[in-house]
């Protein structure tokens, strides 16, 4: 087990921190505690988390309703070891020796929580693939 000094970072960004960000933030949170430092940010954050995202999320027991979205900084990226990009494209610095990766995933941007749903199953779906590459049983 590794000591919190140690812990794993992931760096969730896509461009308005307002949707998938926040749902993969959220879930890492939810299902890895405090093994794994969670952060996410956006490229040109919205002002708000989508209500529809808040309302998916609601429905699987997770509140993000006082969540904000995040300026991507360039520390936060340097601070993290796993940087998880979705859909930013070339708005994500890369720095070397960190791991990089880019889920395809549909924007939830404008959309009703009946299409916010599945993209919030693929997330976690992904996010428990990723939990147990980070902490091995």
């Amino acid at each position: 087990m590794s000591s919190p000094a140690t812990r794993p970072s992931v760096l969730f960004v896509c461009v308005h921190n307002a949707g998938r960000s926040q749902m993969a933030a959220a879930f890492l949170t939810h299902l890895a505690g405090e093994r794994v430092e969670v952060r996410s940010a956006g490229s040109a954050p919205a002002d708000t988390v989508n209500p529809a995202v808040v309302q998916a999320m609601n429905e699987v027991g997770i509140d993000i309703s006082a969540e904000t979205p995040k300026v991507l900084t360039t520390e936060a990226v340097q601070a993290s070891d796993v940087v998880v990009t979705m859909g930013c494209g070339d708005t994500c610095p890369v720095f070397p020796g960190k791991r990089y990766l880019d889920w395809k995933l549909e924007d939830p941007a404008g959309q009703g929580v009946d299409a916010v749903r599945p993209i919030r199953d693929e997330i976690r779906t992904l996010i428990e693939t990723l939990i147990s590459e980070l902490l091995p049983a």
